[in-house]
């Protein structure tokens, strides 16, 4: 059994991506996606620059959602990169938890199925994006095929909206370019998916670590459980209620701009994609952009999900230590065990919580906000058009 709730996909994204720390190929690995997303970038944003007043308007518009999702992975492993010491911290926390309570049964099911979960949550996000990945490139492609206006190399589209330096004038050069796309596509959408999944991963570990200290809060006191609980001592409550916080303050910290800077773009992105699914269904090409479009804007939708979902249940995790510490037997406890009882519960008033920029709480309300001021936006871009 893997002592660790990271699984085997995602801890080797977080080495290939370069954030895992102190590590030799670190620096290596980060000097390559620093010259490959910024090269992207430039060829990217030119062909949004070149064409912002063309007819063609839909394509602009898928253009900028791919760019902007694109320039998200890049900003995320930027602060990623940045804050490399507490990316360690909390991963010597989490080794930590598995190597204390490995021993114990009840804490050792609790971390054997917050791991289970996450990495089977891990694959099937990885899942859905390759396969988003895979039916975006498979209608462009089919776009190609069925337009007989593009017969020509130079007239078909990329899967990537690109201002190359080059013109594609034959077929070699045509296939070799939707090649590198396609390759660059993929380590995009498993650098996304990666990052999501280890934000998840941290949420149910702490999770796990809440349940724990709920089940010590709730039987540690107790006349029915057997007197082997008695290694459970108001210090080691309260040691590990600061654990908790601790972890939850490293993960707040790691990802509070990575959320502003999500909920920002994956707003502008959805609008985009949405209104590209909109216009296109009196187009006669409507399925080839369906398809391309649909799985892609579900996984877009995800994305801004995961990070919504990850504040609201860190959140009700935080009560139910209250709660929790309430319904104890403290009654029964001495007059000082009863005292340090009143500054646990005192102290999970307080809601741990991933918040976007400091500035507002990440919850479900606003995951349901940016899906209304998405919808808001395509409404104008439809007014526009």
């Amino acid at each position: 059994m893997r002592m660790t709730t990271l699984s085997r996909a995602v801890t080797l994204g977080l080495h290939v991506y370069g954030v895992w720390p102190y590590v030799p190929s670190t620096i290596l690995f980060r000097f390559y996606w620093i010259v490959m997303l910024s090269t992207a970038h430039v060829f990217q944003y030119r062909y949004l620059i070149i064409n912002v007043h063309t007819d063609d308007f839909s394509q602009v518009i898928d253009g900028m959602s791919s760019t902007l999702a694109s320039t998200l992975l890049f900003i995320k492993l930027v602060i990623l990169w940045i804050n490399q010491r507490i990316f360690f911290d909390i991963v010597q926390i989490m080794t930590t938890d598995w190597q204390d309570y490995n021993s114990n049964y009840y804490s050792s099911h609790v971390l054997t199925n917050t791991a289970n979960l996450a990495r089977c949550t891990s694959r099937w996000i990885i899942g859905l994006q390759v396969a988003a990945i895979i039916f975006y490139s498979t209608g462009v492609l089919a776009a190609n095929v069925i337009n007989p206006e593009k017969i020509e190399p130079h007239a078909r589209e990329l899967i990537l909206k690109m201002a190359l330096p080059f013109n594609i004038s034959t077929e070699s050069i045509y296939l070799m370019v939707q090649s590198v796309q396609f390759y660059h596509l993929l380590l995009l959408g498993f650098g996304m998916t990666i990052v999501n999944s280890f934000l998840l991963t941290l949420i149910l570990h702490v999770g796990g670590q809440i349940d724990i200290l709920c089940e010590w809060l709730t039987n540690a006191f107790s006349r029915n459980v057997p007197r082997s609980s008695e290694e459970i001592t108001m210090r080691s409550i309260i040691t590990k209620h600061q654990q908790i916080i601790l972890f939850a303050e490293n993960v707040e910290n790691l990802f509070t701009y990575i959320a502003l800077m999500l909920l920002v773009s994956d707003t502008f992105i959805i609008c985009c994609l949405g209104f590209g699914i909109v216009i296109s269904l009196d187009a006669p090409d409507v399925a080839t952009i369906l398809v391309k479009s649909i799985l892609f804007y579900i996984t877009m939708n995800l994305e801004a999900f995961i990070y919504c979902f990850a504040g609201e249940y860190l959140s009700a995790k935080s009560k139910m230590i209250g709660h929790a510490a309430y319904d104890s037997v403290w009654y029964e406890c001495s007059i000082m065990n009863s005292r340090s009882i009143l500054v646990v519960i005192l102290r999970s008033q307080k809601t741990l919580t991933i918040t976007s920029g400091k500035m507002m709480d990440l919850s479900l309300e606003r995951f349901a906000t940016v899906i209304k001021a998405s919808a808001s936006y395509i409404s104008v871009l439809l007014a526009m058009y």
